[in-house]
């Protein structure tokens, strides 16, 4: 399935019954704490919009309080898609959401409605909005990857998917070790640089993508807050429930920043007073990485009222005027 089967092209749609171009598809994107969430509940009230999660996080069932996920009660009515659909024990794949957020679009599309993409996962966005194909897996290439990588001496993995493929190297952060080892892996499995796969900046359906972002140090602020909220609030017992449904089997999920400080609470490893402040810290580092990924896509029009969920709903509809009545 492709994009461009699931909203038409705005140039040569046929007027909506009130006279309004067919939607385009509309991503609102960024680092984690700024809002998003909010600004895209707000945005899909305001034109009777359906939202496509774009969170790798909250893919999982259960893994709530630390995903920031907004409770089902608060949804205000408006559907929500690619949230709660994998057990924490599965392994979570950009190819797979790819092919599930697609046919939600599409079935949103025929409904009526327009889609609003919300999320801070790059390439999960990408996976949806671009012209972008993932080649396949391998397990046992991928153990043996992995393997090596187990023993590897730090910095060891990108050198050598530096010496294979300066490009992809360029683009992956030392310390990424699943993303340097699926490059190594399709590397060995296509004979082709693993960049060769990466996304292009190319819309494969009309889209509108809204940045949201803030000072750096108010969003250090509020993700210092939201660590301590998350903290008093519940997620220590909340990753303790999830332990015992197999948290720990979980490759990606038991990884996910807050899910892998509590873990370390249990075990022992992290001092139950000290977790908020790595928590906050992980997701600094988190949301700096967002923030590089994002800003190299000069295809993003960056909100200026950040800060102001009313604001930035006033500003994004503002450059949805075409479509809105």
């Amino acid at each position: 399935m492709s994009l461009p089967d699931i909203a038409p092209q705005v140039d040569d749609a046929a007027p909506s019954k009130a006279g309004r171009p067919a939607w385009p598809l509309i991503a609102i994107v960024g680092p984690t704490a700024t809002g998003k969430s909010e600004l895209a509940l707000g945005l899909a009230q305001r034109i009777g919009a359906e939202i496509v999660g774009a969170d790798a996080m909250q893919l999982y069932r259960g893994m709530d309080i630390g995903t920031a996920k907004v409770p089902e009660a608060e949804r205000r009515g408006v559907p929500h898609h690619q949230i709660d659909v994998l057990d924490v024990r599965e392994e979570a794949s950009v190819a797979a959401y790819q092919r599930h957020a697609r046919a939600d679009v599409e079935a949103i599309t025929a409904r009526g409605h327009p889609a609003v993409v919300v999320g801070g996962s790059g390439l999960y966005v990408r996976a949806l909005v671009d012209e972008i194909d993932f080649p396949g897996t391998d397990p046992a290439v991928r153990a043996a990857w992995e393997a090596r990588a187990a023993s590897a001496e730090p910095g060891e993995m990108h050198r050598l998917l530096a010496e294979r493929d300066p490009v992809a190297a360029a683009r992956i952060e030392p310390g990424n070790t699943r993303r340097l080892v699926r490059a190594l892996e399709v590397i060995d499995l296509t004979g082709r640089p693993f960049s060769a796969s990466l996304p292009r900046p190319v819309y494969a359906a009309p889209t509108i993508q809204l940045g949201v972002d803030g000072p750096v140090d108010q969003v250090d602020q509020a993700i210092e807050r939201r660590a301590e909220r998350m903290i008093s609030h519940g997620l220590i017992e909340e990753v303790e429930a999830l332990a015992a449904h197999g948290l720990r089997e979980g490759r990606t999920a038991s990884r996910a920043t807050g899910y892998a400080q509590g873990l370390a609470v249990l075990d022992g490893r992290l001092a139950r007073a000290d977790a908020a402040e790595a928590i906050a810290l992980a997701t600094r580092q988190l949301a700096r990485r967002q923030r590089k990924w994002f800003r190299r896509d000069a295809r993003i029009t960056w909100l200026t009222t950040a800060g102001s969920c009313k604001d930035m709903l006033a500003e994004a509809a503002a450059h949805l005027e075409p479509w809105l009545e």
